[in-house]
C-alpha cells in the first residue's frame, strides 16, 4: 500500500510517501521557526496560514520525489491531534478531500504515536514490546507498548513537557526562539559541576514527572549571580554553566525514570521519540544506562525527531493495511489520550508486530 502522509499539527509542514513493501519513498519538511522567532514563540494564527500556503506545493514536491502519480495512492493519513485546531484543521481538510476526490481510504493519526513508531523507519527498528519515553516540547511520557495501539500510560508530566522546560529556560538565559537545541548548544562551552540543579520526583517511587521547580530553580540562580555580577548581567560563561547543570538535570530525571519503568515491566527494550530525543547527552547516558541494564535503545535519526510526514504516513499506512479508516467526518482532537487508540487487528485479532517490511531509505 502506498500512502501520502500529512503532518500540520504545529509549526512545521510535514509531508512524505510511505509504501508498505519499499519503505520510505519521499519525504519534505517546512519549519516556520523564522517566522515564529520574531515573536518569541508559536503564533496559531499564523502557524495555520502557513500550512494553507505551504502544505498543497509540497504534496505535488514529495509525489515528484517519490516517483508518483497522484492517481498511484492507496490510501492517505493526516494528523488529527493532539495540537493546534487550526494548523490540525488544513492538514486534515485537505487530507480528507484528497482522499474523497480520489475515492480511496484516509485516516487520523495520533501525533504522539507517530512519534513513538518513527524509529520503525530505520533500517533495526525495535520489536515489540518496548516502554516508549516520548519527550518533546508538548509532552514527556512514559508508555508500556505492547503493539500498535497496545498502549498503557505509566507517568507523565504533571506540568511542563521537558521540551517546554528547555524552551523557557532557553528565554531565561536570552537565547533566540526556539530555545532548547540552543540551550543544549550552549551546554557544551558549560563547566560541570559549578550548578547543582534538582532531579525532580526522583526522591520518591513513581513514574510521574515535574519539571516547574527546575525552571524556578534555574530562574532563582540566574537572579542571584545577577545580583552578585557588578554590572548586574550574568556573563556568558555563567549562562553556559546554568545550562549545563540544567540539561543534565534533566537527562538524570529521565534516565532515573526510563530506568524504573524498565524494571517495573521487565522489557529489555527502550524506544525514545520527539524531539527532545535528539539530544546528544539524554542518547549518551540512556545508552549506558541500558548497557548495564542489558537491555537496547532504540531512537530514530535526528530528521525523524522532530515533527514529520515520514512518521504519519508509516503510523497511517499500518492501520489502513488493517483496514481501519475514517469516513467522510473531519475531527480534530486539541487533546487526545494515547490509550484511546484502537489496536491494531488484522482479520480480526489483535496483533502486536508491524506489517510493514524493513523500510528502505532515501
Amino acid at each position: 500500500m502506498r500512502v501520502l502522509g500529512i503532518e500540520t499539527s504545529c509549526d512545521e509542514t510535514g509531508v512524505a510517501v510511505y509504501d508498505s513493501q519499499r519503505g520510505l519513498l519521499a519525504d519534505c519538511l517546512y519549519s516556520q521557526i523564522e517566522m515564529h522567532a520574531k515573536y518569541g514563540g508559536i503564533v496559531p494564527e499564523l502557524a495555520s496560514r502557513d500550512h494553507i500556503r505551504k502544505t498543497l506545493p509540497m504534496i505535488r514536491e514529495v509525489l515528484a520525489l517519490a516517483g508518483t502519480e497522484i492517481k498511484e495512492l492507496e490510501g492517505i493519513a493526516y494528523t488529527s491531534g493532539p495540537g493546534l485546531m487550526g494548523a490540525l484543521l488544513v492538514g486534515a481538510s485537505l487530507g480528507r478531500a484528497l482522499a474523497m476526490g480520489l475515492n480511496i481510504p484516509a485516516i487520523g493519526v495520533h501525533h504522539m504515536e507517530g512519534h513513538l513508531l518513527a524509529p520503525m523507519l530505520e533500517a533495526d527498528p525495535p520489536q515489540f514490546p518496548f516502554v516508549a519515553l516520548l519527550v518533546s516540547g508538548g509532552h514527556t511520557q512514559l508508555v508500556e507498548v505492547k503493539g500498535i495501539g497496545l498502549y498503557r500510560m505509566l507517568g507523565e508530566s504533571l506540568d511542563d513537557a521537558a521540551g517546554e522546560a528547555f524552551d523557557k529556560v532557553g528565554k531565561m538565559l536570552g537565547l533566540a526562539y526556539p530555545g532548547g537545541p540552543r540551550v543544549a548548544a550552549l551546554a557544551e562551552a558549560g563547566t560541570p559541576g559549578r550548578f547543582t540543579f534538582p532531579r525532580p520526583m526522583t526522591n520518591r517511587p513513581g513514574l510521574e514527572f515535574s519539571f516547574s521547580g527546575l525552571k524556578t530553580a534555574v530562574r532563582n540562580t540566574l537572579a542571584e549571580q545577577a545580583a552578585l555580577s557588578a554590572s548586574g548581567v550574568v556573563d556568558e560563561q555563567t549562562k553556559a554553566d546554568v545550562a549545563i547543570a540544567f540539561e543534565e538535570a534533566v537527562v538524570q530525571t529521565l534516565v532515573i525514570k526510563c530506568r524504573r519503568a524498565l524494571e517495573a515491566t521487565g522489557m529489555k527494550s527502550l524506544v525514545i521519540a520527539g524531539g527532545v530525543s535528539a539530544n546528544q547527552r539524554l542518547r549518551v547516558v540512556l545508552q549506558e544506562m541500558v548497557d548495564k541494564q542489558r537491555s537496547r535503545l532504540f531512537y530514530a535519526q535526528n530528521r525523524f525527531c522532530t515533527d514529520n510526514g515520514a512518521m504519519i504516513a508509516y503510523a497511517g499506512c499500518q492501520r489502513l493495511l488493517a483496514g481501519q479508516h475514517d469516513d467522510l467526518q473531519i475531527i480534530t482532537r486539541a487533546r487526545w489520550s494515547l490509550e484511546s487508540l484502537p489496536p491494531l487487528t488484522v482479520s480480526g485479532s489483535t496483533t502486536a508486530s508491524t506489517s510493514a517490511s524493513p523500510p528502505a531509505q532515501q
